[in-house]
C-alpha cells in the first residue's frame, strides 16, 4: 500500500493505494470482524447535468435524472443477473444516487473477494441497448410517480425549490417523467465514459480483509477491462445562484392525516470543499443541537405542548457550491411551531447559549463520531462522501476539538435569518 492514515485516539488506520488505472483504493482494517463492506462510488450525481465530456471541448446539457438512470442500468448485464450472483455468494447488494455521488455497495460475511469481483465487474461493464433503455424508462417513470405522491419527499423537494433559484439541487434526483424519456443509449454511454472513469471514482473497503490481495485483484480487473485515460479534472458547469431564496413559502395538499413542515435556511457563505467546509458542517451540527436538539428548552417545550413529536429532526447539508439547514417534522399546528422557531432564533441573536452547554454538545458530537467507526456501512459511506468534498474523515476530531464558541456564534448569526429562509408545508386535502 502507498500510504497509511492513522488516528491514534480511535486506534484506527486507513490504508491507501492508487491503481495504475487511476482508481483510489482505501481500506479500513477491522481484524476479527465477521462482516465486510465495500463501496464503489463515483463523484457523479443528479447535479451534474452540464459538463464537458471526456475527450471533448464543448459542454453539453443532458436530461435531468440521468445519473439515477445509469445506476439502474448498470445492474443489467448482457448475460446473467447481478442480484443472483450476490445471492449465490450470500451477500447483500445495494446502490444509491444523490445530488453529488452514485455508489454501489455490498455487505458480506464470506466470499468477499468473489463479491468484489462482481461489484467491480458489473460497474465496469455497461450494457445499453435501445430496447433495454426504453424498457427502463417505464420502470423509472413509475418510481417517479410514486415519489410524487410521497409527502416526505414532496415537503423536502418543495423546500429546495423554494430555497434555490437555479442551482440543480432544486430538481428531483430521478428527474421527471418527461426528462427521462429524452434519454437514449448514446447519452448514457457519454455520461458513463466521463464520470465512471476510475480517476473520478473511489473504492472503500472495511473489514477483516487482505489489503495486498484487494489491490492485486483490482489491478487484474482493470487489466481485463481497460479504460480511457481521464485527461484531468472533469469540467462541470453550474449556474450562478442568486443570493436570497426563490420563495419564502410553498404549500401543497396531499392525502395526509397530519400537516408536515420543513423550515429551511439557505447558506450564503459558500466556501468550496476542504477544511473550511468541515468546520461549517461541524459548527452547524452543534448549532442545530443547541438550538432545537432533544436537550434544548425549545424542543422540550414544543414536545410537551404536543406541537412536535419524535418525527422532528434537523440537518445541515454542506457541499462545495451550496449549503442549507433544515428543521422538519409533523405537527398539528406547523404555523405555530415555525413562529416559535423564528422567535427562538431571534432571541439567540442577542442572548446566546451558555458556554457550558456548548461544551456538552461538543462532547456529544465527539462521542457520535467515535461510535461511527463501529458501523462498517456508516463509516464507509461517510468517508467517501467526505472525500468527494476534499475532507478527510480522520480530521473530524481535531476540527471539533479546535471549534470555538465564537466561531459557532458567528456561523449562527450568518445563516439563521428569516430573510434567507423558506417554509414548505404539506397540508391534508379537505
Amino acid at each position: 500500500m502507498d500510504k497509511l492514515m492513522e488516528n491514534k485516539l480511535l486506534k484506527e488506520k486507513i490504508l491507501f493505494h492508487r491503481l495504475k488505472a487511476g482508481l483510489d483504493v482505501y481500506i479500513l482494517p477491522k481484524p476479527g470482524y465477521s462482516r465486510q463492506f465495500a463501496i464503489y462510488a463515483t463523484r457523479y450525481g443528479s447535479n451534474d447535468s452540464q459538463f464537458v465530456p471526456l475527450g471533448k471541448h464543448e459542454p453539453i446539457t443532458v436530461p435531468d435524472g440521468i445519473a439515477h438512470f445509469l445506476e439502474h442500468k448498470l445492474f443489467e448485464e448482457e448475460e446473467g443477473n447481478v442480484f443472483e450472483d450476490y445471492a449465490r455468494l450470500g451477500a447483500q447488494p445495494n446502490a444509491f444516487t444523490n445530488f453529488n455521488m452514485t455508489a454501489y455497495h455490498f455487505t458480506s460475511t464470506g466470499n468477499f473477494y468473489e463479491c468484489l469481483d462482481v461489484l467491480m465487474g458489473f460497474v465496469g461493464r455497461p450494457y445499453f441497448t435501445d430496447e433495454n433503455v426504453e424498457k427502463e424508462k417505464g420502470i423509472i417513470a413509475q418510481e417517479i410517480r410514486m415519489y410524487e405522491d410521497n409527502p416526505y419527499w414532496r415537503v423536502y423537494f418543495n423546500l429546495l425549490k423554494g430555497l434555490y433559484h437555479k442551482y440543480p439541487v432544486r430538481k428531483d434526483i430521478a428527474g421527471t417523467v418527461e426528462s427521462i424519456y429524452k434519454i437514449n443509449k448514446e447519452i448514457l454511454y457519454e455520461c458513463y465514459r466521463t464520470f465512471y472513469n476510475p480517476s473520478n471514482m473511489v473504492l472503500f473497503i472495511a473489514g477483516d480483509v487482505d489489503a495486498d490481495r484487494v489491490v492485486k485483484q483490482a489491478e487484474e480487473i482493470f487489466a481485463r477491462q481497460p479504460v480511457e485515460e481521464a485527461g484531468g479534472e472533469i469540467e462541470r458547469i453550474f449556474p450562478d445562484e442568486p443570493k436570497g431564496v426563490a420563495q419564502t413559502r410553498i404549500e401543497e395538499k396531499l392525502a395526509v392525516s397530519r400537516p408536515m413542515f420543513a423550515l429551511g435556511f439557505k447558506d450564503q457563505d459558500i466556501t468550496g470543499g476542504g477544511d473550511r467546509l468541515l468546520e461549517k458542517i461541524i459548527a452547524n451540527d452543534i448549532i442545530l443541537d443547541m438550538l432545537v436538539g432533544p436537550s434544548s428548552d425549545i424542543y422540550n417545550s414544543l414536545y410537551e405542548e404536543g406541537l412536535i413529536d419524535s418525527s422532528f429532526g434537523t440537518d445541515y447539508t454542506g457541499e462545495r457550491n451550496y449549503g442549507h439547514a433544515i428543521m422538519s417534522g409533523l405537527s398539528s399546528d406547523p404555523e405555530k411551531v415555525t413562529s416559535v422557531l423564528y422567535e427562538e432564533i431571534d432571541k439567540r441573536k442577542s442572548d446566546s447559549w451558555d458556554q457550558g452547554y456548548f461544551q456538552r454538545i461538543k462532547t456529544k458530537k465527539t462521542g457520535q463520531y467515535i461510535r461511527l467507526f463501529n458501523s462498517l456501512e456508516s463509516v464507509s459511506i461517510q468517508f467517501v462522501s467526505m472525500l468527494f468534498r476534499d475532507i478527510n474523515l480522520f480530521d473530524y476530531y481535531k476540527t471539533i476539538e479546535s471549534m470555538t464558541y465564537d466561531y459557532v456564534v458567528r456561523e449562527f448569526k450568518q445563516l439563521y435569518n428569516r430573510s434567507n429562509s423558506c417554509l414548505s408545508l404539506i397540508l391534508p386535502k379537505a
